[in-house]
């Protein structure tokens, strides 16, 4: 749990907004067939992405048109080191497609991985594993309503590995083999896909998009289509859809990484200059307008409400003001207006969160306005109501924002979003350097999507420093009015209950005037550390020595806690401070499930000393702090990304919770509701009764890993959870880490006025549970589990127990790379074969700080008939691994993206931190960093042969089936809706 969390993510918005600057360029409207000598000369001076935008270039990206039409953009960026991300963007998805090509977009998406000019029959994804990349992480694609982007972050590259992609990409782009037999092969994969993502979600989303963009393309147009158009696929019309929006003219490659940009635009250049243009090019569809139905009031346009039924999900409201898309001119003047925006939308988010936490009728309520797929500009408002009283949640969440249009906000309000923000830019210059090439390659598709230029991280901060007069409250006040102002305002609302509401209900409340509400407007002067108690006297620091590992050293105080200190210049502006401590759900007894869900929850929402939740929010107003809470097997931790200036507060912050435990009752009684809510909802999918058991089935039952029943959390009180929590925050040893940009001197000066002067720990109790959990027994029948969602979903989960604990944490590397053998295996046997799953698992786990626990599973989401044919094909695999050893080509298609995924993430220090954690009681774990290479990418087929016939052992595993539960043929009051206009 993040505090200040609508700030933050209001924060996150506006500097998605504003790395991404709006253009009025766009690449529906190009016509370069037409364009005179004197228009290619100007462009030939102004990239193309800037094209009648003010807003200053941002020199590191190098731009370049073909004479085809195709574009690109090229940068260097050395993070992480060897690596190069290339984007394909199309502009084509699923709001391009005719009626009878529904799902065409993402079905050529996935053709194209299928045979290529350069690439036979199924082998991408083979061809990029030999050079490093992971499927699925480092290779994928993904399809929206308005493009289809194709992923690959390349890593280790050498020119030829280089010039290989390129090649191969193109090939993809300008020549994928669509015959006939390609289509058969694909169309029950993407069905299948379709399936996994089906279900009581889908069937809510479906039905809101519906009803938000009535009369508009979004309405019918989902990106993965239609089982009908979807079998109707054949190659012609597969071939047809690609000719008319596969043009070099709708193209953009974006490379960034670790090479010369002269030499990736010369490879572009290459490979995609003779890309024919075939014919002319067919305009995009008219995407269309919301508009309001007749008669409805221009003061408040209430149009389309639907009601949804769905008995297990909690009751939610949404409406939304919509307005006609168009594109902006691209100017810093516009760019301020985003900013005010942003201000007033965090403004209104802000006060809605503390009705939230003062008890009020909705447990959650935002504001958010998005421009929308090329369809909309709205303003979203989403509420969860507390109780069933949905009316008078959705009225009190009108009434803070009539509020915020009736009257300006305080000097002291708007300071302190501006000081939010003004942290979070200022991070971002200081952070450039750290950001990753794909990050790059990502933001970039994102501003072609919404027809944007990108800013430099400085430009962005120079824009909102000149802004900051224009912040006034009378600005941010004409702002709200207009995002609140729009056509059309259509709403849906979500209930468990047929017959709760109808459309008519729903749009009789919205249409209903309301009385502004100022009680949500809070105190906003901060609040100065420099006011708050010393903890006590500062500690003395009692040894002070090399770990001998990467220049890391322990620190022990004299009161007990320790400390592992890295202090690096490699990443300015970055510091992280992880604390750990106790014993984790070790700690706590089979009873306590009710009360480990809620401290998960509201723990730190309890406060400490004077601070409450909102002192905490306010404490922190212009800085760069966080208090991330999770409970481990065998610890608890705090976490928090912070800054240099900010790391001796933070470290107060981290501590006080120890020294000055506070247990306000409010957020326990908050969070008592959001599990009542939520506690159906695991119902409704396979994917959810897994969340709500598998944990607990994991550990043999363990009631401790349960997500407890509303009866259970209905029990819990205030003074229960302080009688569970208090011991907890009390016992143990602490280990503190801090890793990144800091400086020591400094830092230890810190630690030994915040966590030095701590009291003497009390140790853990003498009967605290051993360190392993129980396990299902081994059996070759299934734990069968039900869902009440989609009859066509089911799961299958197989686990080969394995072990637990640093002793053999080399023996669990390598079990790594069986786990990916035994994946791509299982990929081509249940996906690409049998089309029976679309995205089949293996993963391995082996708790460091347990001695058992372990295991190699392998999952899939199906179809309840296939389930039995998973536990077939997983068994033949297992004996297979046993019976013949790998070949050399699979181990390299495994060890190699192994040894690129750790090469890239040890540029990192966050990685050895996580490696870390516990070391102090542990030092195993420091010795161990030193072969973290060599244990995930050095072996032999002979090696994992003995692997396998280890652990993949005929009649040692325990397996779980997750099917529909049986209901009556004539059951009804699911996925219904009523609609109103």
């Amino acid at each position: 749990m993040r505090f200040n969390s609508c700030a933050s993510r209001s924060i996150a918005s506006v500097l998605a907004l504003l790395l991404i600057v709006p253009s009025a360029a766009s690449a529906q409207t190009q016509n370069r067939a037409t364009r005179t000598a004197a228009a290619a000369d100007a462009a030939a001076e102004v990239p193309w992405l800037y094209r009648g935008s003010d807003v200053p270039q941002d020199k590191e990206w190098k731009f370049g048109e073909l004479p085809n039409g195709m574009r690109y953009v090229v940068r260097r960026n050395g993070v992480p080191p060897g690596q190069v991300s290339i984007r394909i963007r199309m502009d084509v998805g699923s709001l391009h497609e005719r009626d009878a090509e529904r799902g065409y977009a993402h079905l050529l998406e996935h053709m194209v991985f299928r045979q290529s000019k350069y690439l036979g029959q199924g082998q991408a994804i083979p061809t990029w594993q030999r050079l490093g990349a992971t499927f699925g992480s480092d290779t994928n694609a993904e399809t929206s309503p308005i493009s289809t982007t194709y992923k690959l972050d390349l890593p280790n590259i050498t020119a030829t590995s280089l010039e290989e992609s390129f090649k191969l990409l193109s090939g993809m782009m300008i020549a994928p083999v669509l015959s006939e037999r390609n289509v058969r092969t694909e169309v029950p994969i993407v069905l299948a896909e379709k399936r996994e993502r089906g279900g009581t979600g889908a069937r809510v989303a479906e039905a809101t998009q519906q009803t938000l963009f009535a009369g508009q393309r979004m309405a019918i147009r989902s990106v993965i289509g239609t089982d009908a158009t979807l079998k109707a696929a054949n190659q012609a019309r597969v071939r047809a859809f690609h000719a008319r929006w596969y043009r070099p003219e709708r193209a953009v490659v974006i490379a960034v990484g670790d090479a010369d940009p002269a030499l990736m635009a010369s490879l572009i250049e290459k490979y995609f200059a003779d890309w024919p243009v075939t014919g002319p090019a067919e305009p995009a569809p008219d995407f269309g307008d919301p508009v309001a139905p007749a008669g409805a009031d221009p003061a408040n346009p209430v149009g389309e409400t639907r009601v949804i039924v769905e008995p297990d999900l909690p009751r939610g409201v949404n409406y939304a003001v919509m307005r006609p898309w168009r594109p902006v001119k691209d100017t810093i003047v516009y760019n301020q207006g985003i900013m005010i925006d942003s201000l007033a939308q965090a403004i209104i988010n802000r006060r809605l969160e503390a009705r939230a936490r003062g008890g009020g009728s909705f447990l959650f309520a935002q504001v958010n306005q998005e421009k929308l797929n090329r369809s909309t500009d709205a303003t979203f408002v989403s509420i969860t109501p507390l109780t069933e009283d949905w009316k008078q949640a959705l009225t009190d969440v009108r009434a803070v924002i009539a509020d915020a249009m009736a009257a300006a906000p305080t000097e002291e309000e708007i300071a302190r979003e501006v000081a939010e923000f003004s942290v979070a830019f200022e991070s971002g210059v200081e952070q450039r350097r750290l950001l990753a090439g794909s990050k790059l390659a990502d933001d970039m598709v994102t501003a072609l999507d919404i027809n944007e230029t990108i800013a430099s991280p400085e430009t962005v901060q120079m824009i909102f420093r000149q802004s900051v007069p224009l912040f006034t409250p009378q600005a941010i006040l004409d702002h709200t009015r207009k995002l609140f102002t729009g056509t059309v305002i259509r709403s849906t609302l979500l209930t468990p209950k047929a017959g709760e509401a109808d459309a008519a209900a729903l749009k009789l409340v919205l249409a209903a005037p309301v009385a502004a509400d100022g009680m949500a407007r809070l105190d906003s002067k901060p609040i100065s550390f420099a006011d708050l108690p010393p903890l006590g006297d500062p500690g003395a620091i009692k040894t002070d020595v090399a770990t001998g590992v990467l220049g890391i050293d322990q620190v022990e105080f004299a009161n007990g806690v320790k400390a592992l200190l890295w202090p690096s210049t490699d990443e300015p502006g970055r510091l992280t401070v992880k604390v750990r401590w106790g014993a984790g759900y070790r700690a706590f007894n089979p009873a306590d499930a009710a009360y480990i869900a809620l401290g998960d929850m509201a723990l730190v929402g309890s406060g400490q000393g004077t601070l409450g939740q909102e002192q905490l929010d306010r404490i922190s107003t212009g800085r760069k702090m966080g208090f991330d809470f999770e409970i481990k097997d065998s610890a608890f931790q705090f976490a928090a990304d912070t800054r240099p200036a900010d790391l001796t507060d933070q470290l107060y912050l981290f501590a006080a919770r120890f020294a000055q435990p506070r247990w306000d009752a409010a957020p326990v009684l908050r969070a008592k509701a959001a599990a009542r809510l939520q506690y159906e909802s695991y119902a409704a999918s396979p994917q959810g009764v897994w969340q709500r058991d598998g944990r607990s089935l994991q550990r043999g039952g363990d009631a401790r890993f349960r997500v407890p029943t509303p009866a259970e959390v209905e029990a819990a009180t205030p003074d229960g959870f302080r009688q569970v929590w208090q011991p907890m925050l009390e016992q143990g040893p602490i280990e503190i880490q801090l890793f990144g940009d800091f400086d020591r001197n400094e830092a230890l000066a810190a630690l030994q006025k915040t966590f030095g002067a701590l009291p003497t720990r009390a140790p853990l109790p003498g009967n605290l549970q051993p360190p392993r959990f129980a396990q299902l027994p081994a059996s070759a029948t299934p734990v069968t589990l039900t869902h009440r969602g989609d009859p066509t979903q089911a799961a299958a989960f197989v686990t080969w127990p394995t072990g637990g604990g640093m002793a053999g944490i080399t023996e669990s590397r390598k079990l790594e790379i069986l786990a990916n053998l035994f994946q791509n295996r299982l990929m081509q046997a249940m996906r690409e074969k049998l089309g029976a799953a679309y995205a089949p698992q293996v993963s391995n786990s082996w708790p460091e700080d347990l001695d058992s626990g372990g295991g190699l599973m392998a999952l899939a989401q199906l179809q309840p008939k296939a389930v039995p044919v998973f536990f077939q094909t997983a068994d033949e695999i297992a004996a297979q691994l046993i019976a013949r050893p790998a070949t050399a080509d699979e181990l390299e298609r495994v060890t190699e993206p192994l040894r690129q995924q750790i090469t890239r993430a040890s540029t990192s220090s966050a990685f050895f931190m996580y490696q870390l954690e516990g070391a102090t009681a542990d030092p195993r774990k420091l010795g161990a960093i030193r072969s973290i290479l060599p244990d995930y990418t050095r072996t032999t087929p002979a090696e994992m042969q003995a692997l396998a016939r280890k652990y993949l052992v005929k009649g040692k595993t325990w397996r779980v089936a997750i099917v529909p539960e049986a209901r009556p043929a004539t059951a009804g009051g699911r996925g219904t809706a009523t609609e109103g206009r």
